[in-house]
């Protein structure tokens, strides 16, 4: 069945439909829920903003149900599935559409410029893609920082994740988490829409949320070294619910009073607790430790 005739087709018929004719069931393993519900189709698309000069990766394409909308919009869609039963059927129903490609593979073992292949060469920007996907809930925040931290990034992300996982990207502080920081260090997250279980087949037990993710040129609070930020706010959150003079003094290996004075340098109270923290804090308190031997 050609991608355009099933356009005629409800989302739950074509998922049904091509599930009978591959004679396979949702792998749970691989977290296949295939979106089902059109409005939330249309939501992703508007929330991409999409142009005909655009190249969209999506990951975990399954049975093409998007990919069906994001190539009515896009100049380009390359479609990496990692089950090679559903790459396959997605490779025969787009073999007549030259805007799609379907690569069978874990988005984690490419880099960017290995997804996008030749079409990199006649690109002259590094924000040259977007990323649209409904992403597998087990591997949805790797995937995220994937795109985030490569050294070519996308200009935007627009992805389906699950509930609680959405609201902990956009979170401030109060509420803010390791994965908090991670996202917000690249990009300007923010929750589009809330999705109900039932429009996924199968339905998972948990809802989801579209998070749109408008990627920063350069990484924000000024921070430079990638790694040794993320050192120190890696120890911080790794007892969370400790004060943060304690949390780094484990994380780091440093003596308390050692951690209170550097904390009390970058203008942090030693008593906060590492959620209670903003993006710039952290980016306060990396230079004061940073700079401790100085």
């Amino acid at each position: 069945m050609r991608a355009r005739d099933r356009i005629q087709e409800s989302p739950l018929g074509q998922a049904k439909s091509l599930l009978r004719r591959l004679n396979v069931r949702a792998a749970k393993g691989l977290g296949q829920h295939f979106l089902i519900d059109r409005s939330v189709l249309g939501t992703i698309v508007s929330a991409a903003e999409l142009e005909p000069a655009d190249t969209v990766v999506e990951v975990g394409p399954g049975l093409g149900i998007l990919t069906d909308e994001l190539v009515r919009e896009a100049g380009n869609v390359v479609a990496v599935e990692v089950d090679p039963k559903l790459a396959s059927a997605l490779a025969s129903n787009f073999a007549k559409v030259p805007q799609v490609t379907v690569l069978n593979a874990s988005v984690l073992d490419l880099n960017p410029e290995e997804i996008l292949g030749g079409q990199t060469s006649t690109i002259s920007c590094s924000r040259c893609y977007k990323v649209v996907a409904n992403l597998p809930y087990y591997v949805a925040s790797p995937i995220v920082r994937h795109f985030l931290e490569a050294s070519l990034k996308p200009s935007l992300m627009v992805v389906m994740v699950q509930k609680e996982v959405g609201q902990r990207m956009v979170a401030g502080p109060g509420d803010m988490s390791l994965l908090g920081v991670s996202v917000q260090l690249y990009g300007k997250p923010a929750i589009v829409d809330y999705v109900p279980a039932r429009s996924f087949h199968p339905q998972p037990k948990v809802d989801s949320a579209i998070v749109r993710i408008d990627v920063y040129p350069e990484t924000a609070a000024g921070v430079e070294n990638i790694a040794g930020f993320f050192e120190v706010v890696k120890a911080g959150f790794s007892a969370p619910r400790k004060q943060l003079r304690n949390s780094l003094s484990l994380g780091l290996q440093l003596e308390v009073p050692a951690v209170i004075e550097l904390l009390e340098k970058a203008g942090i109270d030693p008593q906060r607790r590492p959620q209670n923290l903003s993006l710039e804090e952290w980016a306060q308190v990396y230079r004061a430790f940073a700079g401790r031997g100085e």
